[in-house]
C-alpha cells in the first residue's frame, strides 16, 4: 500500500535562479497563418513570482501566443528567455523540461486514468529510469516510482483533491478536473505555470476557490501567466496585465492602469470600468 505524503510546499529548490528578475522575456514574436497575421512583433516581460494576465477580445492572438511559448506552434520570429537563459520553444516536451507547464482551455486529462495516475504522468518528465528499468522492474525504478506516487499524492493534497486520488478523472466534477489539470502541470516542477482560461465553465464558488489556489501558487514562488475572459477575476488577481488586439499589444500595466486606458476600453472592456472582486 502506498503511504500518503505529508503536506508540502511547492517552493522551487535547486532550480531557483536568484539573480534574475524576469521569469519570462520574449521579444519580437510574430506569427502568420497564410495571409492572416495572428501576432505582430509582441514583446512581453513577466516578473518572477508574479501573476501576469494576458487579455483581449476573441481573436486577439492570446491562445496563439500561449501555443508559441509552450511549443505547440512555431513562431515566424522572436527571441525567448526563461530566467535569463535562452530557450527554443520547438517541442512541448522541451518546453516542459525548460521549466514551463500549461493547462488548456478545453481540459485535457486522461479520462480513464485515476487522478493519481494523471499527476504521475506529469511527474514522469522528472524521472530518470529508462524503458528497460521499467520493464525489468529494477530496484531503482521501484524506488523512483514510489517517490513519484508520494509526490503525486502531495500535489493532489496541495490543490485540495487528495481524497479523490483513486477516482477516474472522468468521474470528477468540472471544478475538480480543473484542479487536477493544475496539479498535473505542477508535477513538472515548472518555473512558469501558464493557465489557459482556467475559470471557463466554472460557477461563482468555483471561481473564488480557483482564485485562492492561484494566489497560493504565487505565494510559493511560482510565476503564473493567465489567459482569462473573466475580466473581474483577472483585475482582482493579476499584478500586471498585457492586452492584445488583432495580434498586437495595445496596453500593459496594472489593473488600475488598464481600466483607464482608452484603447483597452474601446477594444475590450467597453465603456464602463470593471472593478476587482
Amino acid at each position: 500500500m502506498i503511504q500518503k505524503a505529508q503536506r508540502i510546499s511547492i517552493k522551487p529548490g535547486a532550480n531557483t535562479v536568484r539573480d534574475e528578475a524576469l521569469a519570462l522575456c520574449v521579444r519580437g514574436v510574430s506569427k502568420s497563418f497564410g495571409g492572416l497575421q495572428a501576432l505582430k512583433d509582441i514583446d512581453l516581460d513577466i516578473a518572477r513570482g508574479s501573476i501576469h494576465g494576458l487579455i483581449g477580445p476573441n481573436g486577439a492572438g492570446k491562445t496563439t501566443f500561449f501555443n508559441i511559448i509552450t511549443g505547440l506552434y512555431t513562431a515566424d520570429s522572436g527571441d525567448f528567455k526563461l530566467l535569463g537563459k535562452s530557450y527554443s520553444p520547438a517541442q512541448t516536451h522541451e518546453v516542459a523540461r525548460a521549466g514551463i507547464a500549461r493547462t488548456f482551455q478545453n481540459i485535457r486529462l486522461f479520462k480513464e486514468m485515476t487522478a493519481l495516475e494523471n499527476v504521475m504522468v506529469g511527474r514522469h518528465i522528472k524521472t530518470h529510469s529508462g524503458v528497460w528499468a521499467a520493464i525489468l522492474k529494477t530496484s531503482s525504478f521501484k524506488r523512483e516510482e514510489h517517490a513519484t506516487q508520494l509526490q503525486a499524492y502531495a500535489l493532489l493534497d496541495y490543490v485540495g483533491i487528495e481524497s479523490l486520488a483513486k477516482q477516474r478523472a472522468k468521474t470528477l466534477s468540472y471544478g475538480d478536473q480543473r484542479r487536477l489539470e493544475i496539479a498535473r502541470a505542477l508535477a513538472t516542477d515548472p518555473y512558469l505555470l501558464a493557465l489557459d482560461e482556467p475559470a471557463a465553465g466554472m460557477n461563482g464558488t468555483e471561481k473564488k476557490e480557483l482564485k485562492v489556489l492561484i494566489e497560493k501558487i504565487r505565494r510559493d514562488n511560482k510565476t503564473v501567466l493567465l489567459i482569462e475572459h473573466d475580466v473581474q477575476l483577472v483585475m482582482g488577481l493579476c499584478d500586471q496585465l498585457t492586452v492584445l488586439d488583432y495580434g498586437t499589444k495595445i496596453a500593459e500595466g496594472s489593473a488600475e492602469q488598464i481600466q483607464k486606458n482608452p484603447l483597452v476600453i474601446q477594444a475590450y472592456l467597453g465603456t464602463k470600468s470593471v472593478r476587482p472582486t
